[in-house]
């Protein structure tokens, strides 16, 4: 039988490796969507969230620094960019519904963008927090790469930017399809606008489980609120700050 010494050095050694890390994300995933699935797609069995507990869990017990978990998984991290430049794809399919709602689509997006910043900068403000960290949460419900760009541009900190990002994606896909059932939003356009606007990249990869149309949807809102915000959140706290 193997001593926990070989073990030991077992998991040093792999450890060191960027595939380990990569396909341990890609494993809590594939773990978190299959919970999600026989759980009846319940929104607290998020796959994303489910997935991000279990890499902690991972991480924790391991004593594994965060360095070296992204070393390995930052792959899926470069995917990001090309993902968002993908959003055009469902803005193009669907131009003509975009095209027939431009203006509640526009008040919609213009009103969202303004409030999710204005209201997590207030807050903080409120609270006491220091400059760089109210700098840090204006773009926290926009995707990723798009909130740590405009974060590093502000005068935040990206990496603080893009924690509050996840946890702001994971709130929203969790809570979001229960409030959109509570308020009795039924046209899949509305949802999906709702929860890409809301919970960007996670909110998205939910309301596909809803629909096609949903997904559409949310994909736009999560393209269309990262350019408003980046043009806004500037304006915004030279007003509020």
């Amino acid at each position: 039988m193997m001593s926990k010494k070989g073990l030991g050095d077992i998991w040093v050694y792999l450890s060191a490796s960027p595939l380990l890390w990569l396909a341990a994300t890609l494993v809590a995933y594939l773990i978190g969507v299959q919970i999600y699935t026989r759980t009846n797609r319940n929104p607290f069995a998020n796959p994303v969230a489910l997935a991000a507990l279990f890499l902690v869990i991972l991480l924790v017990v391991t004593d594994t620094p965060y360095t070296t978990y992204f070393n390995g998984a930052q792959f899926i991290h470069f995917l990001l960019g090309p993902a968002t430049v993908a959003l055009a794809v469902p803005l193009w399919r669907h131009r003509a519904d975009v095209r027939r709602g431009a203006l509640p689509l526009t008040i919609a997006m213009v009103a969202g963008s303004i409030t999710a910043a204005a209201s997590a900068v207030f807050v903080a403000h409120v609270l006491g927090a220091d400059r760089e960290t109210v700098l840090s949460l204006a773009p926290k419900s926009v995707t990723t790469p798009i909130a740590m760009g405009i974060s590093e541009s502000i005068g935040g900190i990206p990496s603080l930017t893009a924690a509050m990002v996840m946890v702001t994606g994971i709130i929203g896909a969790v809570f979001g399809p229960l409030l959109l059932r509570w308020l009795k939003i039924r046209d899949d356009r509305a949802k999906g606008l709702s929860m890409g606007m809301a919970a960007h990249g996670v909110g998205t990869a939910i309301s596909y489980t809803m629909s096609p149309l949903a997904g559409s949807f949310a994909g736009i809102a999560m393209a269309l609120n990262g350019l408003i915000t980046a043009l806004a959140v500037p304006l915004l706290l030279a007003l509020l700050l």
